[in-house]
């Protein structure tokens, strides 16, 4: 009788910069690999771009607009495709920091914070285990370079359903997180 099989590893997609709106994020080989950019000439809009591992090319995955006094507004399938406002992209839980999003084969998502840190969870499931945990950067002497890059730590399962929407989920979340904990240093 052979052995039971082994779970497959989890993936881990590191984040180059701590920065949200210029960055790549990649695995180790570049399988799945995305760069985040906001060019000065258009500081609103940010383009999420995906390496097409068949040609080579990258290709215009996703586009966010953050313009000012303005809702925030998403766009799929690249320049053809059409804005969405963040609303109807991603639902809002004000109480715990993150947001429900409906992901591949209309599976709904939801972005939670435990213990201060993100964690992508399905929407449905009772046992609430983490398919995706956002894992913070370290740096040397809490100053210094970064020994260790942040990270999303991607189950098996989420890689294979909707990975453009789990990455601009993140991206919007995240985003609203962090102006979330500016507001409050001010206070």
């Amino acid at each position: 009788m052979p052995p039971p099989k082994k779970a497959e590893p989890s993936c881990r997609m590191v984040l180059t910069t701590n920065s949200l709106r210029n960055t790549t994020i990649a695995v180790e080989d570049d399988s799945h690999y995305y760069e985040v950019v906001t060019r000065f000439w258009h500081p609103h809009l940010t383009k999420i771009f995906k390496l097409d591992m068949g040609t080579r090319d990258m290709v215009l995955a996703a586009e966010i607009e953050r313009e000012p006094d303005k809702d925030v507004r998403v766009r799929f399938g690249g320049e053809h495709g059409e804005w969405i406002r963040e609303q109807d992209f991603l639902k809002w839980d004000l109480q715990k920091r993150g947001g429900v999003f409906t992901g591949g084969e209309n599976a709904e998502y939801r972005w939670k914070s435990h213990r201060r840190r993100l964690q992508l969870v399905k929407a449905d499931d009772d046992a609430k285990v983490p398919l995706v945990q956002y894992q913070i950067y370290r740096r040397h002497f809490l100053a210094f370079r970064m020994s260790r890059h942040a990270f999303l730590e991607i189950k098996p399962e989420a890689v294979t359903e909707g990975l453009d929407k789990l990455i601009v989920s993140y991206l919007l979340v995240e985003r609203r997180r962090r102006d979330t904990q500016t507001f409050r240093n001010y206070l």
